[in-house]
């Protein structure tokens, strides 16, 4: 016999009831946590995109030991003490050049040559002229020889017997010797005479040669072959100089020192050098002068810093960076050792609306602000005589108005 079905009409869901109350709450509340952490992210998204990129710079203490530096750096170039621009001493068209950028030279070699056709024809004409002189002297003197041995025999007739000469014929004849004699004295001169005309001319031939003053390196090419050239330039197609050349063993670097730190350089005192276009080398130097003038415009001195290390790659006109160093040459009897100073770079000291010097600290990537006493600017950088211990990292550019405390990311 089948069991009756089972009777499902009573088994319904009401839809129109109302949800329990535990539940909303506990939907409301994990809503309200999802907005939270959301908003948090997007202020810390917006706080990161806000916060300024900066360049730093690290401000380090230069002792006051014999060797080190004096705190005292300055800019400046290369030039080389011995330089000239060479030029022909007669005015005329270049016929020939032998050297170019680059070339070596010794003192006295030829570098270039006039045309000089004229200048050889003068010679010709001089030695000529000579030539002509010399042999009229040669001519007056054998005269000259036989009117006096004529005068010397008509005294000897005269002195043997009165009646053979009279005086009147000795004395003439005796006059025309002494007038003979005059006469090779002048020709004499007249020799020496041309043979100046003709040590003149053979200069005006050398003149048209152009010699290297000194051993050196041509610099530059000034002129090209058939160009007019002139000891000075007179306008128009005229060249003054011909090539441009230096010394390279006489280097040196011509700096501007502040006038505050000049007492600190002294002559002879041991210095470092960099050149801006190898700054990973440095090369030793010696101040070999400091000019006794100051620049009333710049409130600078001039001084002249000579190479000790020698690199062909070192050229005139090239930036360097000079910093002097303290030694027993730098330094005299009785001189008492600098305090250690700190250097920071000119740009991250600014002053403020009161009139103090500020510089701004990164620390913890947050800025502080440091009032400190400054004094000048030297080469870029600018000493710190308090406010600063050393090794900080300063504020150098990228914020416009930095505020105590603002969030900084430091730039590599």
């Amino acid at each position: 016999m089948t069991p009756p079905a089972p009777d499902l009409s009573g088994l319904k869901i009401d839809r129109d009831a109302a949800p329990p109350v535990r539940h909303r709450r506990r939907a409301w509340a994990i809503g309200g946590a999802s907005l939270l952490v959301l908003a948090a992210a997007a202020l810390i998204l917006g706080s990161r995109e806000n916060t300024p990129t900066v360049r730093v710079a690290v401000a380090g203490v230069m002792g006051g030991a014999a060797g080190s530096s004096t705190g005292v750096v300055a800019n400046g170039y290369v030039v080389a003490r011995t330089q000239a621009s060479v030029s022909s001493k007669l005015p005329g068209r270049l016929a020939y050049l032998g050297v170019s950028e680059g070339s070596r030279v010794r003192a006295g070699e030829v570098i270039g040559r006039l045309e000089n056709a004229e200048y050889q024809a003068a010679v010709g004409q001089a030695q000529a002229s000579l030539a002509g002189e010399q042999a009229t002297l040669i001519q007056a003197q054998a005269d000259s020889a036989e009117l006096a041995r004529e005068a010397r025999r008509a005294r000897d007739v005269r002195t043997r017997s009165t009646q053979l000469i009279s005086e009147q014929d000795v004395e003439l004849a005796e006059s025309k010797a002494t007038q003979a004699a005059a006469g090779v004295a002048a020709e004499r001169a007249r020799v020496r005479a041309a043979a100046a005309a003709l040590d003149v001319a053979r200069a005006n031939l050398e003149n048209t040669v152009i010699r290297a003053p000194f051993s050196g390196t041509v610099l530059r090419k000034d002129a090209e072959v058939g160009e007019v050239v002139a000891p000075s330039v007179g306008g128009g197609l005229t060249r003054g100089a011909v090539v441009t050349m230096a010394d390279m063993a006489t280097l040196e670097v011509e700096v501007d020192v502040n006038e505050a730190y000049i007492a600190q350089v002294r002559p002879g005192g041991p210095a470092r050098i960099t050149v801006d276009a190898f700054p990973d080398t440095t090369y030793r130097g010696v101040v070999r002068l400091i000019v006794p003038t100051a620049d009333r415009q710049k409130a600078t001195v001039q001084v002249k810093v000579a190479f000790l290390d020698h690199d062909p790659r070192v050229l005139p006109e090239m930036g360097a960076r000079v910093e002097f160093l303290e030694g027993a040459r730098g330094l005299g009897a009785g001189t008492p050792a600098p305090r250690p100073r700190v250097t920071v770079p000119a740009d991250a000291v600014h002053t403020d609306t009161a009139g103090e010097a500020v510089v701004w600290v990164v620390s913890g990537g947050r800025l502080a602000r440091h009032v400190v006493d400054a004094g000048p600017v030297t080469g870029g950088v600018r000493e710190v005589r308090a406010g600063l211990t050393g090794g900080e990292t300063v504020l150098v550019s990228g914020v416009a108005s930095p505020r105590e405390g603002m969030r900084v990311k430091v730039k590599p």
